[in-house]
């Protein structure tokens, strides 16, 4: 699956804001927005992996990260 789960966008900022804006903001999409109906045979985590992971199929993992730290974390 090559589908950005990230998305971002521009807001408006308005000279009369009272805070230092932030020229772009980020929000995350969940992996069973682009999955449809869930196909036969879709590949399985283990059991232990799955609970590390939150779901049983690797199609629906999406790993989140800080986009506003620049360590990635």
């Amino acid at each position: 699956m090559d589908t950005s789960f990230r998305k971002s966008f521009e807001p408006f900022i308005s000279r009369f804001d009272p805070c230092k804006p932030i020229p772009v903001k980020y929000y995350e999409t969940p992996p069973q927005l682009y999955l449809g109906f869930q196909p036969e045979g879709l590949e399985q985590f283990s059991p232990a992996e799955a609970l590390k992971h939150g779901t049983l199929w690797p199609a629906l993992y999406a790993p989140y990260s800080n986009p506003y730290r620049h360590d990635g974390k």
